[in-house]
């Protein structure tokens, strides 16, 4: 082997070192550095011993780079930056159209809710203020002199009379309401009661209540509605329970079978057996559907051991279980139900001028769920001009309508439970 340049280290290719030449520098005097991890034992790193050592002036500064040769690389030789695997199959299907975002689906779905809900109460406004012009109205509730001021909570008066307007004699005849007919008579009186908070008040009045008539003296209540139609009797009651009158609503024979018909009828207990033929029903006791001329013979029967006494329990019992059917879920959820029981009832009833639709919606709110059902408080009967008349207890009468006026509620002891 040549020798190398004076004062340098040789190494030949076996790995050994050559001897120094004469006049070799001093830095090639130190010590070999320790070999490295995979180094022949006995002698230094082929790999590592031309390399410069760190500190030396011959040092490279930088990391070398691995050589990069563009058409090496490009050629796939050595060095190059891995290339992906070519497709041997067929080729790749053609990229899919991107999605549309799902806000805009959202939105998309939000608007058609929306409009949906704007139909449904065009439809439902619309359906209103069409049944509301159908009401029958009356000035029922006109001012008088000296009348009573306002009182606490709302006040209903609901009067049943024995109209046949608009019925057929075939109608007549199925709901057998022949008879004494009279002109313009009262089968049912009741005043409803609904207070701020708590539940409403149903009290009955027997239309053979002796009371003062304004104008007429001491009469019947019904002659009031006879003499005077439906203002004379809101004024009889105003005086006579100190209680104002609210609202109005009357309804005759047909209306109200067509309402429970509408409803599909209406399930009642009936306490006792009934046979009455004035009246056209023979019930047995026991809970059952009543239809539109059995539920009218019902509350219209005096063929009962106590007569009016019984009658008027067996209308508030009826008129609560016409009420929870009426505003049941069954019968809100079913427009076939409910569009004929709304439309016949608005058809049916008379109302004051100043009542509507909604205000007859809130009574039956109101009453869900049972109401107090009572009486006038009573002290016996008593034979004058008039015939035999009911007369009331005049102390419990005005401590039980006392409570009411001042929209407290009634102690139980002035409610009557029974007849």
């Amino acid at each position: 082997m040549p020798p190398g340049p004076e004062g340098t280290q040789v190494i030949r290719r076996d790995g050994r070192r050559a001897e120094p030449q004469q006049g070799a520098r001093a830095w090639s005097q130190a010590p070999e550095p320790a070999p490295q991890h995979g180094a022949r034992p006995g002698g230094t790193d082929p790999a590592r011993a031309h390399r410069p050592q760190a500190g030396s002036p011959y040092a490279p500064t930088q990391t070398p780079q691995p050589y990069d040769d563009p058409y090496r690389r490009q050629a796939g030789h050595v060095g190059a930056p891995p290339q992906p695997p070519r497709r041997t199959g067929p080729p790749a299907p053609p990229p899919q159209p991107p999605r549309p975002a799902k806000t805009r689906r959202k939105a998309h779905w939000g608007r058609r809710i929306g409009l949906v809900l704007m139909a449904l109460l065009v439809l439902v406004g619309g359906s209103v203020v069409y049944l509301d012009r159908g009401l029958n109205r009356v000035d029922a509730l006109a001012d008088y002199p000296d009348r009573i001021g306002d009182t606490p909570g709302t006040n209903w008066l609901l009067v049943g009379s024995d109209s046949r307007a608009g019925m057929t004699p075939e109608e007549e005849a199925a709901l057998a309401t022949g008879g004494d007919v009279g002109e313009g008579r009262t089968d049912t009186i009741i005043v409803v009661h609904i207070p701020k908070s708590g539940k409403a008040t149903m009290v009955s009045i027997p239309r053979d209540s002796y009371v003062p008539i304004p104008g007429w003296g001491r009469d019947k209540i019904n002659a009031a509605f006879a003499q005077g139609g439906p203002q004379l009797l809101v004024q009889t009651v105003e005086g006579a329970t100190g209680l104002r009158m609210d609202h109005y609503a009357e309804i005759g024979f047909g209306g109200f079978a067509g309402i429970v018909d509408a409803l599909g009828g209406v399930n009642l207990c009936v306490p006792y057996p009934i046979d009455d033929p004035l009246a056209g029903i023979n019930l047995q006791p026991g809970c059952q559907d009543l239809t539109g001329s059995q539920a009218l013979g019902f509350v219209r029967t005096r063929a009962t051991p106590l007569a009016d006494l019984d009658r008027m329990k067996n209308q508030r019992a009826f008129m609560s279980a016409l009420l929870d059917k009426a505003t049941s879920v069954s019968t809100m959820i079913n427009p076939f139900r409910l569009w004929p029981t709304v439309t016949k009832t608005a058809g049916s009833l008379q109302v004051d001028e100043d009542d509507h639709l909604w205000n007859l919606a809130g009574l039956g709110w109101a009453m869900r769920g049972g109401p107090i059902t009572t009486t006038v408080p009573i002290a016996g009967f008593e034979d004058v001009d008039s015939g035999n008349v009911l007369i009331w207890d005049r102390e419990r009468a005005s401590q039980f309508f006392g409570a009411l006026a001042e929209d407290k509620p009634v102690p139980e002891s002035l409610i009557t439970t029974g007849p």
